[in-house]
């Protein structure tokens, strides 16, 4: 994933435009995949949303899905953090918020930094810099992982905290089924594990069966484009790295794509 540019993929050769029988209870949804703290290209996916909806609603409550890893790597996360405090204040629209395995562990380093200390090394030095909080200097140091921590608590609103530990694991709208990384194929959706839903690659990427319901997801991703198959739908097109955001927009039969950064 290093040399990416010589893998992007021309807009025009990547179908906009998908017809399908999945079904979403006559709701307007736009779903959106992993930000990672590039609160730029988030903006501009709001505004482009923001736009489409007045052409589409026809009096429906828009819902907003955004598939979680809203945090780490990019430069921005309190900004995203604070965009989506923001959304879910806004009764305007429908806001299902997904838990995503990065947002798991930076709430492991706020209640433990000893517990912690892999969400470093994982993104969470950037997400840090973002509160304005300088990172430890040694990731295995306890004491300055725990000053580190203090720093952000007391910078970080409260209100994002919140935001954080009330994040959703799985949404259910009609036919689909909204998560952060997927699936345990085999396993009813209501019995679904946490673990899988924020972090499952293998045994669900290949599976090219139907689950109990079309599965919408981030968390994975090769290239620039989504991908969209009759059985889920992968949105993770890499925008810390890529420089692209996607988001579909569902309604009943059809599933459009939407993207920033191009």
């Amino acid at each position: 994933m290093t040399d990416y540019a010589t893998r992007l993929k021309p807009a025009d050769q990547a179908p906009r435009f998908h017809t399908t029988k999945a079904r979403i209870g006559g709701a307007l949804v736009y779903a959106i995949g992993d930000v990672h703290g590039r609160y730029d290209l988030f903006r501009e996916m709001l505004a482009l949303i923001a736009a489409d909806i007045p052409r589409r609603a026809a009096g429906r409550r828009p819902v907003l899905v955004p598939c979680g890893d809203y945090i780490d790597r990019g430069p921005q996360s309190a900004e995203v953090l604070a965009a989506l405090d923001w959304l879910r204040r806004d009764p305007r629209i429908e806001l299902h918020a997904i838990k995503g395995n990065h947002e798991q562990k930076f709430l492991a380093f706020i209640k433990n930094p000893a517990d912690g200390l892999s969400w470093l090394t994982f993104g969470g030095d950037a997400t840090l810099r973002s509160y304005g909080v300088a990172p430890p200097i040694d990731f295995e140091d306890g004491d300055d992982c725990l000053r580190a921590r203090d720093d952000l608590l007391e910078r970080m609103p409260a209100a994002h905290v919140k935001l954080l530990e009330e994040l959703e694991m799985m949404a259910i709208i009609g036919d689909y089924a909204f998560v952060h990384a997927g699936i345990r194929p085999g396993v009813k959706l209501a019995r679904q594990r946490d673990q899988d839903l924020m972090w499952i690659r293998d045994g669900f990427l290949e599976q090219t069966r139907t689950f109990e319901k079309r599965i919408v997801h981030g968390h994975s991703w090769t290239e620039a484009e989504p991908e969209i198959f009759n059985n889920r739908i992968g949105l993770d097109t890499g925008a810390y790295q890529t420089g692209v955001l996607t988001a579909v927009r569902i309604e009943d039969g059809e599933v459009e794509l939407l993207q920033t950064g191009r």
